[in-house]
């Protein structure tokens, strides 16, 4: 999970905003009845073990991804021949260019009074220090809004240091609160004078393994250096400050922009039988930070939606294609779902929905379906509730990379998965195969195939909707 500045107002009015469940289902939908075909293959994918097999043989035979760099082209090239091997359709990468940025040396301690080591990463797009490290004092704010209120100038040589904590949540409604530390913070600090920033991770684990993720500056606004602390070293450093005495920090930080380079989706279709129907869109993303493997994000995200579009490439074809998508640098600021929707803005698609949040179970379903497909949306809820999964009342359009379509109109579904364990692995060295679990893995599966069935046969039209 990554963002551009659009994204990031995103994320925050989500954190504002909490979701109300449907308990009591209108009429229409607790009377849908669930076709036997579709019952059929939702059961059959709750057996599923092609998901996880994406997952082991990426994060073993590619590892991490980080967008724009060789590993990311060699995880295009693997992909390739896995889809192939699958049996999907038309399946090739569709290239394009972007400014990549690379992590260099990354080391802090603390100088004085209380001399020790810290566990740090830098963020995306973090500026560098000199290549002897820069000590300065900190500056501790509890929030970002505090870093916000901090006078002009005031940090002029100073690092600042924003420790506010996030919480788990079911639905992740909390990474857009404290989420903007990260992606606002190092921008804020630079505009009041900061030398650099650090930040408690933006996580709800208590350990040592600093997240990763993307910070953006301003157009004019020269990028500091800028690192997440382990949440457990941030915490360390909170209680140094609460003794009351000066902290001095030394940072080594050295990143680089090495230029533009390549980098591409991978496309694969299950072809349908109805090409004036439109193609429904699904997907994941096939980058990820570096410093873990990237298995649930997004090795699930790419390999959940795969799996579940296998289930249509034997016996009668689909009414609508569906078309499964690996977008390119996701991380980094979403490059892969603008440059699909450059490419393919102009077919007709029904409806787009994207799987980036892990792997563990899907508990909601949200749409954003045009009146003339209520029905559709009714008995896809009716089919999903056997796996558990109750129905929301607010309208779908989440995902980085499908959001694209989704501005211009595209209808939307959202499969919102469990984010209780989520952050606690999020962009860290520990988002690794062993935090999938093969039965949560599955019952997404199941929602997914489930999710398909519904709508790329839906006899109903599907057209243009309001954006959410």
């Amino acid at each position: 999970m990554s963002r551009t500045t659009a994204l990031i107002a995103a994320l925050a009015a989500t954190a504002l905003t909490t979701p109300v469940l449907a308990q009591n289902r209108p009429t229409s939908a607790a009377s849908a009845s669930v076709a036997a075909d579709v019952a059929k293959l939702r059961d059959a994918a709750l057996k599923d073990e092609v998901a996880y097999d994406i997952i082991e043989g990426i994060t073993t035979e590619v590892g991490p991804r980080l967008a724009g760099t060789e590993a990311e082209a060699r995880a295009r090239t693997w992909s390739v021949a896995k889809l192939k091997a699958l049996g999907f359709k038309n399946v090739r990468i569709e290239p394009y260019q972007m400014p990549v940025w690379v992590r260099g040396e990354e080391t802090a301690e603390v100088v004085s009074p209380f001399p020790q080591k810290l566990r740090l990463t830098a963020l995306g797009n973090s500026g560098a220090t000199p290549p002897e490290g820069l000590t300065a004092e900190i500056v501790y704010f509890p929030s970002v809004q505090d870093l916000q209120a901090a006078p002009e100038g005031s940090l002029k040589g100073k690092i600042a240091f924003v420790s506010n904590a996030m919480v788990a949540t079911q639905d992740g409604s909390s990474y857009g609160t404290f989420g903007l530390a990260r992606f606002a913070g190092p921008n804020i600090a630079a505009t009041k004078g900061a030398a650099a920033i650090v930040i408690r991770s933006i996580g709800s684990d208590h350990g040592r393994g600093p997240h990763a993720g993307l910070t953006n500056f301003a157009a004019g606004v020269t990028p500091i250096p800028s690192a997440a602390l382990s949440t457990a070293d941030a915490d360390n450093l909170s209680r140094m400050v609460a003794r009351g005495k000066p902290i001095t920090l030394k940072l080594v930080l050295t990143p680089r922009q090495i230029g533009t380079q390549e980098s591409g989706n991978v496309v694969a279709e299950v072809p349908g039988s109805d090409p004036a129907a439109g193609v429904v869109l699904i997907g994941g993303h096939l980058d990820s930070w570096d410093l873990g493997t990237g298995a649930i994000d997004d090795g699930a995200g790419i390999a959940i939606t795969a799996a579940a579009a296998k289930y249509f490439l034997t016996g009668p074809k689909p009414r609508r294609t569906i078309r499964v998508v690996w977008f390119g640098s996701e991380e980094v600021g979403g490059f892969g779902g603008r440059a699909y929707a450059e490419a393919h803005g102009k077919e007709r698609h029904a409806a787009a929905a994207e799987s980036d949040f892990g792997a563990d179970r899907v508990w909601r379903v949200e749409t954003n379906l045009p009146d003339s497909a209520k029905a559709a949306g009714d008995r896809l809820a009716a089919a999903l509730a056997p796996l558990g999964i109750v129905r929301g009342k607010e309208l779908a359009g989440d995902g980085a990379d499908v959001g694209p379509m989704m501005k211009a109109g595209v209808a939307a579904i959202d499969l919102n998965q469990s984010g209780q364990r989520y952050f606690d692995y999020h962009h860290t060295p520990e988002d690794t195969l062993d935090r999938i679990d093969p039965a949560q893995l599955s019952q997404n599966v199941a929602a997914w195939t489930t999710m398909l069935a519904v709508i790329a046969n839906a006899p109903e039209e599907i057209g243009a909707v309001t954006p959410k």
